[in-house]
């Protein structure tokens, strides 16, 4: 048996938002290593004074890993900049078969202490963004032999507690939730829609961010959401409309010891 026969995101190409760090970059990487192309559309060009990484570094991580990347400056708010990135992905690769939509803006606040600024990129880059990508993609996808789209959004839940907190976040979230609900219904046997969600807090720049020190001890490495990822979009085009939670996906899949994705174990 040839070694590639279990390569199975070989040749395809993945279309990331927000894919410069974090979970998009987990899951750019994990896909390179199967000798996927990535378009990394991500709006840091230069090094941000907090945030580590640009498209630039994102893509010689990827090349490394055995991927072909080819990075976009791409703001999700930014309608002509999506359309651009999408024209120049076909170009270079002959098509989209995967599109995740991993960009998010994200402030945990009250509605009194959320600016309008904040609620405004939420929105835009949550919802919107999501919105608009998936539009700009579906035309190619839909001639892709096994489409995917994934969003990075929670299972919708409509009890209050998910709100109380930070009303605007929610809303934001469950919008991208609701174009997993409505697209994979529209699309259906054409192109899978899913949700990928995380049980636990993940270690990335954003929760050192929200979480100050010490906050990664609680947290999971970013790898569980990269296999969990690959899990659903190796599957077939028939499973779609689903809200999945990682840890659940993976103890399906067989996974059974969760510490190797602890930042401190147990």
């Amino acid at each position: 048996v040839s070694p590639f026969t279990f390569r199975k995101l070989a040749g395809c190409t993945l279309f990331i938002t927000g894919a410069s760090r974090g979970i998009g970059k987990a899951i750019a990487l994990k896909a390179a290593k199967d000798g996927a192309n990535i378009v990394i559309a991500a709006k840091t060009a230069e090094p941000h004074p907090t945030l580590p990484g640009t498209i630039y570094t994102a893509a010689a991580e990827i090349e490394a890993a055995g991927g072909k990347a080819l990075p976009c400056i791409v703001n999700v708010r930014e309608e002509q900049q999506i359309i651009k990135a999408v024209e120049k992905a076909v170009k270079t690769f002959g098509g989209i078969d995967i599109l995740v939509n991993n960009a998010s803006a994200i402030s945990l606040t009250g509605t009194l202490e959320t600016e309008t600024k904040k609620v405004n990129l939420m929105m835009d880059v949550n919802v919107r963004g999501t919105y608009l990508t998936s539009k700009t993609c579906l035309p190619h996808l839909r001639k892709s032999r096994n489409p995917h789209i994934l969003n990075l959004s929670p299972p919708m839940n409509l009890n209050p507690m998910w709100f109380k907190n930070h009303c605007a976040y929610t809303i934001s979230k469950y919008g991208m939730s609701m174009c997993v609900l409505g697209m994979a219904e529209e699309f259906r046997g054409e192109v899978a829609v899913n949700a990928l969600w995380p049980k636990t807090a993940i270690h990335t720049a954003a929760m050192d961010m929200l979480g100050g020190s010490g906050i990664e001890k609680q947290c999971r490495k970013t790898d569980i959401l990269a296999d969990a990822a690959y899990c659903i979009l190796t599957k077939p085009k028939s499973f779609t409309g689903n809200f999945i939670i990682d840890e659940v996906l993976l103890r399906e899949e067989g996974v059974k010891d969760f510490d190797v994705y602890a930042i401190a174990p147990g």
